[in-house]
Order: C-alpha cells, then structure tokens, then sequence
C-alpha cells in the first residue's frame, strides 16, 4: 500500500514595501513554514505599494496580510505572526491545547 501524500499548503502573504512590519511578518511565516511545513509549502509574496490591484481586488486592505490559499477553506489573517502557536492554530495546522 502507497504512503498517503503529505498535503501541500500554499500562502499568499501582502506587504507594504520593507517596512518593519512586513519584513517581520515574512521572517516568521517563513520560519513557521520551515519548521512545520518543510518541503509542503509555497509562499508568495504580493507588495501592495508595487500591485495595489491586485490587493483590492483580493480584499486586502491592511498589511501585513496572509491569506491560506490551500487546502481549504481559505483562512485569511493581518500581523507579523509573531504568536506562533496562535498563528498555527489559526491556520490550522495544530489544534488548541486542553
């Protein structure tokens, strides 16, 4: 019998620039996906002062944004991440402790 494949998780993350903000939130998404979800994950990252279109057109409105693309159901969230366990149960990828 075949191992099941793992699920593949893809974020699209909003910035504004290289702003303190932005850079935190992509520090730590990027560590999140690394520890959590190595070699299953695909981040893209959307600079909303170079494509604000595209944000509008996607809703977003404040930044640092990440939105869970899949698997569903899309998850959308604004902040540097930096409350991991928060940010992964959010997302997620770890239920809440009793």
């Amino acid at each position: 019998m075949r191992k099941p494949r793992a699920q593949s998780f893809k974020f699209r993350l909003y910035v504004a620039d290289r702003t303190p903000n932005s850079a935190l939130a992509m520090a730590n998404l990027t560590a999140l996906c690394r520890t959590h979800l190595p070699g299953r994950h695909e981040i893209e990252i959307v600079d909303v002062l170079r494509k604000p279109e595209r944000a509008i057109a996607d809703g977003v409105f404040m930044t640092p944004a990440l939105v869970k693309i899949t698997p569903s159901p899309i998850i959308r969230l604004t902040g540097t991440l930096t409350r991991t366990q928060a940010t992964l149960q959010a997302l997620g990828l770890e239920t809440p402790s009793a």
